[in-house]
């Protein structure tokens, strides 16, 4: 679905974000970007979404380019970087859930999860009825009227996860989003994303520095390396779904934990090498 080839991605102040990364997602895998802060998984995340471009390598949709930037600044790029905008604006629809949930405190709840359909001009009535039934999908539909303030961090953490979901998109984007959660109801997250997940159907790429959470959601996790980022292994997890707390309490789990947390410590172990 995405494949990111030989992606850099230098910042105005010279900080090298990523260096030669290369990621390919298929169709309705649950994928996780597992590291360190600052290692660039949110970086990955915005490039894919459009919302920053590389520095140097390509981005394609389906094998077909959406950026493609050699990175100097030439006419040529110019002209190229014009193109990928349109090539961009042309690609299938996005979900993107951030670390904050970056809900219009003004706005009720339904009017949060109406915004996207509001902006691609969809009519009130027909808008009014797909963000209800995302509210329902994230158990919120009594909430209907209320306003962010009103509710817990879990639940404006919901109402976000509507919002990328009513447009139904096939790529859902989500950027270490129970990070600010308390443990009990990260878990409870975790649980219902899942369910969200094998009901919808959308491809997940999902940020963590979790080694727990990346095992317990994934079909697949990308272990990547300090800054500047790249992807230093990928491991698979091969547990069946669905997934619960029988999952999470047992050997396997324990297993698959143990193998990434290993990956990740080599991956921190040899970033160290070649600073030395």
């Amino acid at each position: 679905m995405v494949t990111l080839n030989g992606v850099a991605k230098r910042f105005a102040n010279g900080t090298l974000a990523l260096d030669q990364l290369d990621l390919a997602v298929h169709g309705g895998e649950f994928v996780s970007l597992l590291g360190p802060s600052g290692c660039g998984k949110s970086t990955v995340l915005r490039l894919i979404a459009g919302l920053t471009e590389p520095t140097s390598g390509s981005i394609s949709w389906s094998g077909i380019p959406l950026l493609a930037f050699p990175g100097s600044p030439s006419p040529a790029l110019a002209r190229l970087r014009g193109r990928a905008r349109w090539r961009s604006r042309n690609k299938p629809e996005v979900g993107f859930v951030f670390q904050e949930p970056t809900l219009m405190p003004w706005a009720t709840v339904l009017r949060n999860v109406m915004l996207p359909l509001e902006l691609a001009g969809v009519g009130h009535r027909l808008a009014t009825q797909r963000a209800t039934e995302a509210l329902e999908r994230v158990g919120l539909a009594s909430f209907r009227d209320a306003y962010p303030r009103e509710l817990s961090g879990g639940m404006r953490m919901r109402v976000s996860i509507a919002r990328a979901l009513v447009t139904d998109p096939p790529l859902l984007l989500m950027d270490e989003p129970f990070a600010a959660l308390d443990e009990i109801t990260r878990f409870k997250l975790n649980n219902d994303l899942l369910e969200l997940w094998r009901a919808v159907g959308p491809t997940v790429i999902f940020v963590t520095h979790s080694v727990f959470e990346s095992v317990y959601l994934s079909s697949r996790i990308i272990v990547m390396t300090p800054r500047p980022g790249r992807v230093f292994t990928e491991l698979a997890v091969d547990a069946p779904y669905p997934r619960d707390e029988s999952f999470r309490t047992s050997a396997e789990y324990g297993r698959h934990c143990r193998i990434a947390s290993q990956a990740l410590s080599r991956a921190m172990a040899e970033d160290r090498e070649r600073q030395m």
